[in-house]
């Protein structure tokens, strides 16, 4: 069989490894920030009578406009947005690829403040855009003063700002995201991939007059619906006009349209669950804090967990008890998604285990 060095793949791909946590079956999975409570048995019904009915006219391409889903993000979101302000797309990193393919390429530039979600600088390697990672200030927290000082001085084209931030946990305030916009003249994302989990106010409410902020959204967390692959963007209707123009033709499944728009309908139930993970990041805030590790503060559905001389040896002692959470490569560090009530009670009998 043939190498992939022999093959005359693009040269800044050479050596590198696709992206991915691993995927294990084991009891306990608490690493990718998934949503261990599932879809309710009523809603679940309505999604499948929803294919169903897509089903008989797979024949024909699905609505490329999706005006139907744009709307129904646009009624769930609120903050009377319109659905001309709405996008979609197969997960939030479909989002964020068509914003770089749109406003970023080559001799553009990209910035985000780290550690933070590992697939900006793939996005932006992929679209062959120019990407640094600035260092957060204590405890992974960014002031305005501080954002907004370095966007002045970096002037990057695309500027991306992860409230609440993956993997820290750490939100953001608006002020901070105010500061950042009148900062610089480029294009500033605000990714609310876990904003559901978080008691901070949304940056959603700060879109009107500032065409240039946009807010990437997805249904993987809250919604339970990471098996579906819908992420989505509110924002300046220009915006989305940009978005058409780099977007693949048809890019978003009839099937896809007809399960998220199902999901969308029973908006209540699909997020009754995001109370009891709350309680439970926070149970596992204490639980750990009891163990000698310091949690971080966190407005997400995980807590990033400090205090471990060896973090790849305790993630390997619980794998082989069953309990599956990140090494997301901080030192002495390891990430663990808020499950249910029982997956909490594993996890930190386990853990407490594997440390005496």
């Amino acid at each position: 069989m043939t190498n992939l060095n022999d093959l005359p793949i693009r040269d800044d791909l050479r050596g590198e490894k696709p992206y991915g946590a691993p995927q294990l079956h084991v009891p306990v999975q608490l690493n990718v920030n998934e949503n261990s409570f599932g879809i309710p048995e009523a809603v679940a019904l309505d999604i499948v009578e929803s294919l169903a009915a897509e089903v008989l006219t797979l024949n024909r391409y699905p609505d490329r406009e999706f005006l139907e889903l744009r709307s129904s993000l646009a009624n769930y979101l609120g903050y009377d947005l319109v659905p001309e302000q709405l996008w979609a797309a197969n997960g939030s990193n479909e989002i964020l690829t068509q914003i770089f393919q749109a406003f970023g390429g080559p001799g553009k530039t990209s910035l985000s403040f780290g550690p933070t979600y590992s697939m900006y600088p793939n996005i932006a390697r992929l679209t062959l855009t120019e990407y640094s990672q600035l260092d957060r200030e204590a405890e992974y927290s960014l002031s305005a003063d501080f954002v907004a000082g370095e966007l002045a001085r970096t002037k990057p084209s695309i500027a991306i700002l992860c409230s609440p931030n993956n993997p820290t946990g750490t939100p953001i305030t608006n002020d901070v995201i105010i500061a950042a916009y009148e900062a610089f003249d480029g294009i500033l994302i605000v990714d609310e991939a876990y904003a559901e989990f978080s008691s901070l106010e949304s940056a959603l409410g700060l879109l009107a007059g500032r065409p240039r902020l946009l807010i990437s959204r997805t249904m993987s967390k809250a919604f339970a619906f990471a098996g579906a692959r819908v992420g989505y963007l509110a924002a300046d209707s220009a915006v989305i006009d940009a978005l058409r123009i780099v977007r693949l033709p048809y890019h978003l499944s009839a099937l896809t349209q007809a399960a998220a728009k199902a999901a969308l309908r029973h908006s209540d139930q699909m997020l009754a669950n995001v109370d009891l993970i709350k309680q439970q990041r926070d149970r596992i805030s204490a639980g750990v804090r009891l163990l000698g590790l310091k949690p971080y503060a966190s407005e997400s559905n995980f807590v990033l967990v400090e205090g471990f001389e060896d973090p790849n040896d305790i993630f390997e002692k619980l794998l082989d008890r069953g309990v599956l959470i990140r090494n997301v490569g901080i030192p002495n560090t390891l990430r663990i998604t808020a499950g249910t009530e029982s997956e909490t009670t594993r996890l930190l009998t386990e853990l407490a285990l594997v440390l005496d």
